[in-house]
């Protein structure tokens, strides 16, 4: 993905875009942690929070449009030097003392990274195309983090640094701290720059013409929500990532408040460190996620992140150790990056290219939305004295149906991913001829039996659910029988084989894909045994037969080999899975097993 031209100075952009954001936002908090206490800091804090969000919702129909009107990389390079502008604005209100006006800037350089985002998003699938769309979301959304981690950290130091320990109203802090405004228009000023140089990749041009008067009476905000529900699973993704965002603003917006009263933690560089390993968190969780969307989208991943968020949440309140706190903020972030990389890349996924900026700015306002109406929560709740405890457990529950929301829409991939969790953490695989295995029509699959997680391993880098033909007396054991139903496996009985593949024939016919291991069971040394011939009675005409071969499976707890193999705990073991161009569909048994043995290093 690094090899495609702009790539790296897209990530360069994307950097410097969000380290100047979150510096501005971070010095008005920190001024806010020093001066006040208790439920105004807490109040305030969720306002600074609100201005940085009220934007999106305001920006969501113009922001849409421009991004679907106009080259993408042209609307970064304008917003970009508009940041220069409004930097500079910054830095004399700091000189100037004014602590209000800084405040109110906030919703300025939030204007202009609202009209930023659809087109920042937009261009990862224009820059690196589909193949690297996953691979994309999670480089975006590492260098994003890192750049809010070294932001966090940077500003932070530097303030906690000229600060002190010395008593200042939030006036003279401006004054002191008032040079680090240069350092925002800085990074504007290289942000512009490289924003300049990015390529153009808009492929479909827009006609459309932005009329203010029904932007201002809301028609294009009905219009655009209409077509952001047409697609279900989008609408799904983008709610899931707004109730995600809602719980990640009321944890940060009460964080510095808890660890001050409940904790007694009154280091703005101790309070922000503790958040920012969540920052770090998310760098890992991200490059983690892009690992295991390699082939596909792995939105199981995300089902599985929310569940571990819920928990780290309902853990926060019972914890008092520094060291456990920054341990739970770590782990939020690592499933932080795993819930938002894949419904991202969905997203952005299933977006038709002439409406993506519309969708994806429909996906800022949605979320915007659901952040904004939690923080009023937050503030109301402060207003009327509530523990930060009892918010804490109102974020949990939140978590709670966010778990039960993604398990519904991808239990399936659920399922899968814990197994891949499982295998890979003893194997590492690799395949090859998978472009081999077609996309969108019927497919049977054949290959050699070595093990019993070989459904498994063949399943791993395809999408699409594999039907396979089971023994019938395993797919009648009784207390996995629901889950083989679940899993749309085909009972397979030597004395009544007819209905089954007269069953495989109709799934073959209607787009599926079948799995058979044609040995009829698991090998007991690495020799490939006798094809039976079953298959030859399932109607293969106009149907793909991909050939597979399974390498070095054998020899493992999971095989049938009696043998000891010397090998280190601590070592992976390598196993390869060739699969093999599409063959005759009257291909007989013995001369597809010699065409699968002959499948092994090519």
């Amino acid at each position: 993905m690094f090899r495609v031209a702009g790539v790296v100075n897209y990530l360069l952009v994307i950097f410097l875009n969000a380290f100047t954001d979150l510096g501005h936002k971070i010095i008005v908090q920190n001024t806010v942690f020093k001066v006040y206490d208790g439920s105004t800091q807490i109040v305030l804090t969720a306002i600074v929070n609100s201005l940085m969000l009220l934007p999106f919702i305001l920006m969501f129909s113009p922001a849409g449009f421009l991004a679907d009107k106009f080259p993408k990389n042209l609307i970064m390079k304008y917003a970009s030097i508009s940041a220069v502008f409004i930097t500079l604005l910054i830095t004399y209100s700091y000189y100037q003392g004014w602590f209000l006006v800084a405040f109110a800037l906030t919703f300025l350089l939030a204007l202009q990274s609202a009209i930023y985002g659809p087109a920042k998003y937009g261009y990862i699938k224009e820059l690196v195309g589909l193949k690297f769309i996953s691979a994309g979301n999670g480089a975006v959304q590492a260098i994003t983090t890192s750049a809010i981690l070294i932001g966090i950290i940077f500003y932070t130091a530097l303030f906690e640094g000229m600060i002190g320990d010395v008593i200042y109203t939030k006036e003279e802090i401006l004054k002191v701290i008032a040079p680090l405004g240069w350092l925002l228009v800085l990074g504007s000023v290289i942000e512009w720059y490289l924003a300049s140089k990015l390529p153009n990749k808009m492929i479909e041009k827009s006609a459309r013409k932005f009329r203010f008067k029904r932007y201002v009476f809301g028609a294009y905000l009905k219009k655009n929500m209409i077509m952001i529900k047409r697609k279900k699973e989008i609408f799904d993704n983008i709610i899931a990532l707004g109730l995600f965002w809602s719980i990640s603003q009321v944890i940060l917006a009460i964080f510095g408040e808890y660890a001050k009263s409940e904790l007694g933690i009154t280091n703005a560089l101790v309070v922000q460190g503790i958040m920012s390993l969540a920052v770090f968190g998310i760098v890992f969780g991200s490059i983690l996620a892009a690992n295991f969307s390699k082939y596909y989208i792995n939105t199981g991943l995300s089902a599985l992140s929310a569940i571990g968020i819920t928990l780290v949440v309902l853990s926060i309140p019972f914890t008092t150790s520094v060291i456990f706190l920054a341990i739970e903020f770590i782990l939020f972030g690592i499933f932080s990056g795993l819930l938002m990389v894949p419904l991202n890349a969905k997203i952005q996924y299933l977006s038709p290219n002439v409406h993506l900026g519309t969708i994806l700015a429909g996906n800022n306002f949605i979320q915007t939305i659901f952040m904004f109406v939690f923080l009023m929560i937050t503030t109301l709740f402060a207003y009327f004295g509530a523990n930060a405890k009892i918010l804490f457990y109102i974020m949990a529950i939140v978590g709670l149906y966010l778990s039960v929301m993604l398990f519904r829409r991808y239990f399936v991939m659920l399922f899968w991913v814990i197994f891949e969790l499982m295998l890979k953490s003893r194997h590492s695989y690799k395949y090859v001829g998978l472009e081999n295995i077609p996309k969108d029509k019927g497919a049977l699959l054949m290959g050699n039996h070595v093990s019993w997680v070989d459904w498994l391993i063949v399943q791993l880098p395809i999408e699409r659910r594999i039907n396979y033909m089971i023994d019938k007396d395993i797919y009648n054991w009784k207390y996995c029988n629901a889950i083989f139903k679940k899993a749309d496996l085909i009972p397979l009985s030597s004395k009544a084989s007819k209905n089954s593949f007269f069953e495989a024939s109709n799934r073959l016919k209607n787009g599926r894909i079948i799995a058979i291991f044609p040995e009829g069971q698991i090998s007991r040394n690495s020799d490939v045994a006798k094809f039976y011939r079953g298959y030859e009675f399932i109607d293969r005409n106009g149907v793909d037969i991909v050939p597979f071969y399974i390498d070095g499976v054998f020899g493992s707890i999971f095989s049938r080999h009696n043998g000891k193999t010397k090998k280190s705990f601590f070592k992976k073991r390598e196993i390869t899975v060739y699969f093999g161009k599409p063959i005759s569909d009257e291909i007989k048994a013995d001369e597809l097993r010699n065409k699968i043995i002959k499948l092994k290093g090519i």
